[in-house]
């Protein structure tokens, strides 16, 4: 039986978005639960040898986005290209999905920053590459007082493309809504998935609660993303789906990585 229903790929369309409810399988979630401490700790070395407690987004003990983990951890790998990863990629983008970004994103208890409104097509910087797919899963139970993602539906942001970002001083967030509408708070279980389109505008708040709240984020694109010059790839480019058959373990496009590059230099 099919996970992701015919009214859940028209709402995607017509919304931006749709929720899978307790659809990762407990091997899968205890195992990205297994590995969030250890990323989260490097970053903190990270932080460390720079001599500072704020790097771009990330900020010590309150806020923590670390990516490419899958690279140092490969069995990572068992969940980004698992056959759920891979029905809701065909339910969204068609019949070619390749893995784009992929990032732990935890807020510190008691202390956790809320993050502003913005499209993930924001972070790629530039209007011409497709929408893609972000796969938001909960590893722990999310509300209103742990710092839940908000999503703002098409209907009520107006708005289906790229817009452009300003940079906030001092959370270092970039903002592409202004709007006074709190969008839909997410109350799910862990182990869900929350599946919205790159364009698609999205908050979280503070966690005001004593534990950590961890996601694991997964991204996925149709076609390999570019920088704005044409010239690397933006993040990663890794075969899931190719005409609608399993494509993993092929070779992506032999072109360098803009994410490889600034995680060799400690930026990401």
């Amino acid at each position: 039986m099919s996970i992701v229903t015919d009214e859940q790929k028209q709402q995607f369309m017509d919304e931006g978005y749709f929720i899978l409810e307790s659809v990762i399988p407990e091997h899968h979630l205890e195992l990205l639960r297994s590995q969030c401490q250890a990323f989260i700790d490097k970053k903190d070395a990270q932080m460390d040898a720079l001599g500072t407690d704020v790097q771009g987004i990330n900020h010590r003990n309150k806020r923590y986005f670390v990516s490419n983990c899958f690279k140092d951890e490969p069995k990572l790998r068992d969940f980004l290209f698992s056959d759920l990863m891979a029905e809701i990629c065909q339910a969204t983008l068609g019949d070619d999905a390749y893995l784009f970004w992929e990032q732990y994103v935890v807020k510190g208890a008691e202390a956790g920053m809320k993050f502003s409104w913005h499209q993930d097509s924001g972070y790629v910087g530039y209007p011409d590459h497709k929408p893609y797919l972000t796969c938001w899963c909960p590893l722990d139970d999310v509300c209103e007082e742990n710092g839940t993602v908000h999503l703002l539906p098409y209907s009520r942001s107006g708005i289906r493309s790229w817009v452009q970002h300003i940079v906030q001083e001092g959370s270092n967030d970039k903002v592409g809504y202004f709007g006074s509408d709190p969008g839909i708070a997410v109350q799910v279980p862990a182990g869900s998935v929350v599946a919205f389109s790159s364009i698609a505008f999205h908050s979280s708040g503070a966690n005001t609660t004593d534990q950590m709240r961890r996601v694991y984020l997964a991204q996925y694109s149709c076609e390999p993303i570019m920088t704005a010059d044409g010239k690397m790839l933006s993040g990663s480019a890794e075969p899931l789906l190719k005409g609608g058959k399993s494509a993993i373990g092929e070779p992506g496009p032999d072109i360098p990585s803009k994410a490889d590059e600034l995680k060799r230099l400690n930026i990401l």
